[in-house]
Formats: C-alpha cells, structure tokens, sequence
C-alpha cells in the first residue's frame, strides 16, 4: 500500500515528494490492443502518471446494463499503467465533458423529461447512485491505499462552468468517501472567479485547467487556497475540430514555453491530451455557443502522439523541457508504427435503406406525434420518420420544428432536401392530388457535452409542419422506426454493375472486400461520397463527411484480419463511383 498526500505546498508519495508530470489518453479512444503501447510511448517522454476519464454512458448504456469489457475494460487500463510504473489520476465524475457524446451522461437520462442533470435533484441523485455502486468497488482494489496505482480522483468536471450545487457536489464526495475511495479527491476548474466559487470544495484540493498565463492563474488559485499545490489538471496544448471548421494546430513553441513556466513554478501539471486516440461509432459530443457544432471523428487534438499514436514533434520538444526538472527514464525511445497503404477497394454490393428497414432489427413504433430518440429508447445513429401528407399542394414547404440534428427528406422516396438544426429547417415540394408518403431521416450527429445546452434531446423534437409557412398545419399519425446501426449482419446487398454504376440520391449501404496481408493501420479515405458511417468488419470507424475538415478515418491495425477483410459504408447521399481507397497517411485538414 501506498500514501499519496499533500504535505504543505506540495505531494508526497510514501513520504517523499514528488511532482505529479501527467498526460491524459482515455481508454475508451484508443483500441485495447494499443493501450500498452501509448503507455510506454507516455512514459519514455517522462511523465509519471497517466490520466483518464471514465465515461458512464459507456458503461452503463441501458439503465442496469453494464458494460466493463473490450474498450470499456478500464480497470485493466489502469492496471496496465500500474505495471508499467506509472501512477492514475482517474476522473469518474457522472460528467466528463471531453468532447465525448452529452459529456459522458447516458442518453436514457433523457427519456425523462422531468430529469434535473448535474444537480442535487433527487431523480438525478438515484441514477449516480446505481453507477456508483456498480463502479466503485470495482475501483477500490486499484487504488494506491489498496496497493494499486490510483492516488488521486476527480469530483464532478468543470462545475463551476456551469453551476453553483455545493448540495450536489458533497453528495458526490461523500459518495466516494462512503465506496472506500480513500485517495486525495480534488475539484478542477477554470480560473475565473465565479468558476472556482461554484466548483470547489472547503477542504478538497482545488485544480485549474487552462492553456495559457499560467502565472494568472495560479495567482487567482492562491487567493482561494493559500496553502495546497499548485496543479494544473488541464494544460490544453491542443484542441478539437468541428465539422466545417478548420483543423486546429498549435505549434510546440508555444506549447513548450508555457509549460516551463508551469514547472517553474514548483507547480504539477496533466496534459490534455498527451494522446487524444479516436471517437470511434457514434460518440463524437458537439458544442452549442452561438449555433450547434457537432465535432468530428478524429480526436486527434494536435497532441504529442497522433490519432494513430506516433510521436510528433511536440512530443520531443517537451520531453527535453521535462528533462530539465525531472529524470527522464532509461526507455527505447518510440518510433512511428508501421502503416499501409491497401489501395482502392471497390464497392461492389449495395443495399437500399428503404429496402432494408426490416433486416435493421427495430420495429416500427406507432405515434401520434413523432417521438424523439430517447423516448423510442434509442441512444444513437438515426431514426426514420413516415407519415402521410395530404395533397394537391403546390409549392408546399414541409417544416421540421427543432430537428436534431440534420434530416434528409423525402416524398414517395423521392429526395426533396435537407433541414439542419444550424441551418435551414425546411424543404419545397409540390404534393400531388391524392397526397404522398413523408419521410424523414433524422441522424442524431453529437449530443452537447458542454455548457447550459446540455439536456440535447434528439430526433425530431417538436413536430412537422406542412403547408405555406405562414398558413401551416402540424402533421400527425406517425410511424417511428429507430435505426442504430449497430448489427448489418442482415443486409441484404444486390450487385454494383459498374464502379461508374449511377445510384440514386437515397440512403444506402455499400460492401466491398479487400485482402490485408499484415494487420497494420491504414486510414480510409472516400473522395466522392458525401457523407455518411463507415464500418470494417463490423467495427463502427465514426462519421464521415465531404465538409471535412477531417478527410480520412483511423483504421486501427487490429480491427482487420490477416486475408479477407469487410468495408461497409453507410453513405446517406449516394456516390457516381462508389470506391474507397485505404492509404497509409491521414488527412485531417
């Protein structure tokens, strides 16, 4: 057993200081097979202790279904790290944040429409509760009082960016307290005033995240506590990308000299990201500051290891900063893995999502209004939407109130246009005499996972409304037919005559096969397709999408087979040349 305490304005570990040199990699966007490998390639750079979030609605994807294997396997992520010497910071508040899909919160949350989230509403309370006695115990043999490599936990993420519940947040401590959590518990922050009054706690460490000025901020930590360690639980040397923005980089100058300020300062410091790995299936999360921005797939975050693990230059410059005020360890020093270009792989079956509702596994759900995902107990992917709409109606606008997030729409399976939550909500058709089927593809792309935006129900949320804008009706008798994606194993496919083969502007799946002789990573890239999901043998790769700015996806090793692997692609506007080509670079801007 070990003691990781607070010894006046600095940590000491079985009694003898040390400063804590952090980096943050989370085990559930990186495959298992290479966690051992960014573990090492983490401490041959110097640091000492590895930090992750654990994100509840990977665990708990159905209320009292959990899940604590393959990806979502992190008591042997941490183990891991303990044998290869490093220590955990682990942050297993209810919310992560991270850019992660509704900040790590589980979607059926939202089924209630009364739910009260990150607050002391009792509702709320009793769904932490239940996760907590799940999780804790399975975390108490790892922790160092325990002989593990824990020593230190998070309390909540961020909160006083968004509220001011110190009832909520003593009820999380003494959560912990009462599960045996005996290891330093901390809170972090931003620096702002009203941050650190609504985040912290009387008598639990406080942190700051920040990427910048760090003399500023540790001078407004000091005049709320005096007398503990400095940290910074944060150090954002990167950041993330939105669809439709640009890539984002910053150079490792700058990062370099912020960072020896830190150290200077005698202060300890996580890097977020030391490695941000990937946001594999649908758990990409979206902002809401001005308008709604869903992120991509790629969680690259400009980090000292790239999306596929390489050591980059950052990497390098700050190992040598380390090295000024810390002992760098006798490691091999890591080299890029090995990567492979596969060439094209056409595309040579094709199934019709119109023709395949049936083999997708969900029925379809009556209603009189359309019901949002939640309420048709989906957690992700898209739902199809049909109903009867009356006619004759010349230049009829159908209008999609509050769609989230973006809708494909379609008359009689004719496409008519695309209503977006931060664009335009509508489409123009003319209805014939005797009416037409509506339907709607609504892809939930991102629930919010920050700020007062949070409760991010999805689906269509409102209603649909036909008729001239100012003289419309809304539309009811519904059929729901949720579509997660998650089992295409019943796919129908006909043959693709020609890779020229015109296809139709309709939803539809693509399969094609290609020949791995080594399993080594490679990343698809779909130049004339437009946007969609890509699936490797079976393996949900994430969104893709011609707005960029991410144009290829991460293909880990691992997910193929040596000899004959699958590519499905999920593509919702069809392709006049369904080929895809596996190189062996990425492009992400």
């Amino acid at each position: 057993m070990a003691a990781f305490e607070i010894d006046g304005g600095g940590f000491v570990l079985d009694g003898k200081p040390i400063r804590l040199i952090s980096g943050a990699m989370h085990y559930f966007r990186i495959v298992p097979d290479y966690w051992e490998d960014r573990l090492r390639k983490l401490r041959a750079c110097g640091f000492n202790a590895v930090e992750t979030y654990v994100a509840w609605n990977l665990h708990e994807p159905r209320e009292g279904e959990f899940v604590f294997e393959g990806m979502a396997d992190v008591e042997r992520f941490i183990r891991l790290a303990g044998e290869l010497g490093l220590l955990v910071i682990l942050r297993p508040s209810p919310y992560i944040c991270a850019e992660w899909e509704f900040g790590g919160l589980p979607s059926w949350l939202l089924a209630d429409p009364a739910m009260r989230l990150r607050c002391s509403d009792p509702p709320f309370l009793e769904k932490v509760k239940a996760y907590y006695d799940e999780l804790l115990p399975r975390l108490k043999p790892l922790l160092c009082t325990s002989g593990g490599p824990i020593v230190a936990m998070q309390i909540e993420n961020e909160y006083g960016s968004y509220g001011n519940d110190k009832n909520y947040l003593n009820f999380l401590r003494d959560a912990m307290i009462a599960g045996g959590m005996d290891v330093l518990l901390f809170t972090s922050d931003g620096s702002e005033d009203y941050m650190l009054q609504g985040g912290t706690l009387p008598g639990t460490l406080a942190t700051l995240n920040f990427g910048s000025k760090p003399e500023q901020a540790f001078a407004k930590l000091r005049e709320y506590q005096p007398d503990k360690p400095l940290v910074c639980m944060e150090y954002w040397n990167g950041w993330f990308d939105h669809w439709g923005d640009e890539h984002h980089v910053r150079g490792f100058e700058d990062v370099v000299d912020v960072l020896d300020r830190i150290l200077a300062m005698g202060a300890s410091v996580n890097f977020y990201m030391f490695h941000g790995g990937t946001n594999f299936g649908f758990y990409n999360g979206a902002n809401h500051i001005d308008f709604y921005e869903p992120t991509v797939t790629s969680y690259d975050y400009n980090a000292l290891l790239s999306e596929s693990g390489d050591p980059t230059d950052k990497y390098w410059a700050i190992r040598e900063v380390i090295g000024r005020y810390a002992e760098l360890p006798d490691d091999p020093l890591p080299a890029p893995s090995p990567k492979r270009a596969y060439g094209e792989v056409r595309m040579t079956e094709r199934a019709s999502l119109f023709e395949s509702f049936d083999r997708l596994g969900s029925p379809a759900v009556p209603s009189v209004c359309p019901e949002t995902m939640e309420r048709l107990g989906q957690d992700y992917g898209f739902v199809w939407y049909e109903t009867e709409v009356s006619g004759p109606q010349i230049g009829c606008e159908i209008i999609l109130q509050e769609v989230r997030d973006r809708a494909s729409i379609y008359l009689d399976g004719r496409f008519v246009g695309v209503a977006e939550r931060w664009g335009g909500d509508s489409a123009v058709a003319d209805i014939p005499a005797g009416g037409a089927k509506l339907g709607i593809l609504v892809e939930n792309m991102g629930r919010i996972n920050y700020g007062s935006r949070l409760r991010d129900v999805k689906g269509i949320t409102e209603g649909v409304k036909a008729g001239a804008r100012q003289y419309n009706q809304f539309l009811f008798g519904w059929t729901n037919r949720p579509l997660t994606l998650a089992d295409l194993s019943g796919l129908a496919y006909s043959p693709i005559d020609s890779d020229e083969a015109e296809c139709p502007n309709e939803p539809a799946f693509y399969r094609g096969t290609f020949v791995a002789e080594t399993r080594e990573d490679t990343f698809l890239k779909l130049d004339g397709w437009t946007k969609g999901v890509a699936f490797v043998n079976g393996f949900n790769l994430g969104r893709y999408w011609e707005r960029g700015p991410q144009r290829t996806l991460y293909v880990p090793g691992p997910l193929l087979r040596e000899g004959v692997n699958e590519l499905v692609v999920f593509e919702l506007h069809g392709t006049a040349r369904p080929v895809a080509v596996l190189q062996d670079v990425p492009e992400l801007g």
